[in-house]
């Protein structure tokens, strides 16, 4: 049975026993798989320490044991690389970018229920995957911010290219603008072509839903993460300079068609940051975050870092009591009302 350090600004973290090599720590996993689960559900990521894991191939060894049913990588917005068997680098960018927090995926109608990081190589400094629980951060919002949130939605809409984020063709993994078509007719998102042959998407989705197992409420989107508002003031104001307020690659708003105001981004962010907590990674570490319940970022950092990712247990929308229906229409429709 694993014990969990419980220490403040940081997550749930098990030392994993001895043991004779990756098939006996796979046993170990298996074993524990109940009391990982629960623990899971009560601290939205664990930490797991004193794995051997040493390359990709093990990565997928406890994967398969974590998290075995796989959940493709759908409508992409960040580089990643392919390491095969399902797992993938987490997002390529600049080691001195950080990543704000976000849920994996919770723009699409199926999204992964589970995460899984491992650190191949631990960064020289910085470079921590920080987590927030998103039942915090619902909890610490503003109630007017988390009502709107709830009785409207929020928006996303995406300006693709190859210059400036990813082409529509990397996103969609396609060279058929008749199969981008019909993903977004069956995933209710409206799309216009543009005279330069590129694309321009808008998708409404709920900004809260309800975890699958547990039911608890959480506050699960990008509003923040995408929005011009989070952007370092310079470069919004260059982006909007040469793209038009229309034209940058990523912009939320809420359901109802309100823009956020600046300070609206600003509360939103404060309160990621006082739910965040973050460990430092060391060759071999294995982190497990329930996707619904955690939204995870990334810090910069100095020196070689290779951080490892799996996604899976698929979660469909729909079974997470969704308070806005996912619609093609810039308005939002509330759904039925469903008993806790």
């Amino acid at each position: 049975m694993p014990h969990w350090e419980l220490n403040p600004g940081r997550p749930a973290l098990a030392h994993v026993p001895a043991v004779g090599g990756l098939d006996e720590a796979c046993a170990w996993l298996r074993e524990n798989e109940a009391a990982l689960t629960a623990a899971l559900h009560e601290h939205g990521t664990i930490f797991l320490r004193g794995l051997p894991v040493t390359g990709t191939a093990d990565v997928a060894a406890v994967r398969d044991v974590l998290i075995p049913e796989p959940t493709p990588y759908r409508e992409k917005a960040t580089p990643r690389s392919d390491f095969g068997d399902g797992v993938f680098s987490s997002t390529d960018l600049p080691p001195a970018q950080s990543i704000r927090m976000h849920n994996e995926n919770s723009y699409t109608l199926t999204f992964p229920g589970r995460l899984l990081f491992a650190c191949l190589t631990a960064p020289e400094a910085g470079g921590a995957t920080p987590t927030a629980d998103v039942r915090k951060v619902l909890a610490g919002l503003p109630a007017h911010l988390a009502e709107r949130g709830r009785s409207s939605g929020w928006t996303l809409n995406r300006s693709y290219s190859d210059y400036v984020s990813l082409g529509w063709r990397t996103a969609f993994g396609t060279e058929d603008r008749a199969d981008v078509e019909r993903y977004c007719r069956e995933n209710g998102i409206t799309w216009e072509w543009l005279a330069d042959g590129n694309l321009r998407t808008s998708q409404l989705r709920s900004a809260t839903i309800h975890h699958p197992e547990t039911g608890e409420e959480a506050w699960f989107n990008h509003l923040a993460f995408w929005n011009e508002w989070s952007l370092e003031p310079d470069i919004r104001e260059a982006m909007v300079e040469e793209f038009g307020p229309d034209g940058l690659p990523f912009n939320t708003g809420f359901g109802d068609g309100e823009p956020l105001t600046r300070e609206d981004v600003d509360a939103l962010n404060a309160a990621y940051e006082a739910a965040t907590v973050r460990e430092t990674w060391q060759a071999g570490d294995v982190m497990l975050v329930d996707n619904v319940l955690c939204a995870h970022g990334r810090d910069p950092f100095r020196g070689d870092r290779k951080i490892a990712v799996a996604m899976g247990r698929p979660v469909d929308l729909m079974d997470c009591r969704p308070t806005v229906r996912p619609t093609l229409h810039p308005a939002a429709h509330p759904a039925p009302a469903v008993p806790a």
